[in-house]
């Protein structure tokens, strides 16, 4: 008598599920962007009243900056997303709060942003929008916010300055938060400014390593997570389950830019991989050709997303960051150093291609993938 065959694990449904149909559709955002950016560039004329003027260039850019004469001030405003309803979805499940890199995440959007133009974070503000008073009246986990909000603005040398948290019930969902930050930042010395005016063929692009998902893409991973067998507390590798995946928190690049400075090095160019994914390398409005020759390894929650998702590579690198968080376009001289000054910082980094001469396109040699002048319109 043969002994029963094990049954096989159930393999991964791969009907292709798209970043739609998790509820976020850039075709419909993306104009709205657009719109709203010509309406701001017609009130620009307003700083002239205080003697200042706003640096055209950085319109469109991931943070808007003004010269105040000495020095230019940079800002930035953005929103976490839904990645606090994972932590919230994982404190049922685990019994600890996720409050602390949370908190982390939500600095991150901010202070990664500003970066990009070369500005130093000075101050950031905390918006933590309630759907009800009684939010806060979970101590461990509002104090978790607090401690882990001061840890990230610690590492990235930058001061708390206050901020706001309003109780909105009817239009927060109850027992839920909603978390921001804005980020004021200087650029000093002026020939810091970083946006794209230096930017050329014979650049090298240094792609630095994220740490999982960052704060982009939730909304589709959340909607995944319907399709697992244990949910969230499924396994992406040993001993990881896909919530604490998830949950991992954004990487701080500020330090690796100031650092960057000390060595002398000034970026040419700069770009946070958020949204969109690895079509935020074309988000500079020049003609040129990105070539990448050398991909960094993928975390492991997103080859999961991407397997459990049914993504092919092309939806896969226009969504998410795969393991490049941030993209560095340096002179071609520094470009072994700009990895050593990162490495030192404790993030890892690698040299990943180079800028052309040629029609705006990114081109992935490793993967065969091209992504033209149409695949990003945020300006």
């Amino acid at each position: 008598m043969t002994a029963a065959k094990p049954t096989p694990p159930e393999a991964p449904r791969t009907t292709p599920l798209s970043y739609e149909q998790a509820g976020v559709n850039y075709d419909l955002i993306d104009p709205l962007k657009v719109s709203a950016q010509r309406a701001a560039a017609a009130t620009a004329g307003h700083l002239a009243a205080h003697g200042f003027a706003e640096v055209a260039a950085s319109r469109g850019e991931s943070a808007y900056v003004i010269d105040v004469g000495p020095f230019y001030l940079a800002s930035i405003v953005e929103c976490l997303g839904s990645k606090a309803i994972v932590a919230d979805e994982m404190a049922a499940l685990t019994g600890r709060s996720w409050y602390d890199a949370i908190a982390q995440d939500t600095i991150a959007m901010a202070v990664n942003d500003l970066i990009t133009v070369g500005a130093t974070p000075l101050v950031v503000q905390a918006y933590w929008a309630a759907g009800g008073s009684d939010w806060f009246g979970d101590a461990a986990r509002a104090q978790a916010l607090v401690a882990g909000w001061k840890r990230a603005c610690d590492s990235c040398g930058v001061a708390w300055g206050g901020g706001e948290t309003p109780a909105l019930a009817g239009i927060v969902e109850g027992g839920r938060i909603d978390l921001a930050a804005s980020c004021t930042g200087l650029v000093n010395p002026k020939e810091r400014l970083s946006v794209g005016d230096r930017l050329g063929a014979g650049d090298a692009i240094v792609l630095l390593d994220s740490s999982g998902i960052h704060a982009n893409g939730l909304s589709l991973a959340r909607k995944l997570v319907e399709r697992l067998p244990q949910g969230w507390l499924t396994e992406v590798a040993p001993g990881l389950s896909y919530g604490a995946a998830l949950l991992a928190p954004t990487v701080l690049y500020a330090p690796v830019t100031e650092a960057l400075w000390r060595a002398g090095i000034a970026p040419h160019y700069c770009a946070n991989i958020t949204g969109h994914g690895w079509r935020k390398l074309l988000r500079h409005a020049s003609a040129l050709t990105y070539r990448i020759h050398t991909v960094p390894p993928v975390p492991p929650v997103l080859r999961f997303i991407r397997q459990h998702a049914g993504h092919d590579e092309r939806e896969a690198y226009s969504t998410l960051n795969m393991g490049a968080g941030f993209a560095l376009f340096v002179d071609a001289k520094d470009a072994e150093r700009t990895v050593a000054v990162a490495q030192a910082q404790g993030v890892g980094a690698r040299v990943a291609g180079v800028v052309e001469a040629g029609p705006k396109q990114l081109i992935i040699e490793p993967l065969g993938l091209t992504f033209g002048d149409d695949a990003l319109q945020l300006r």
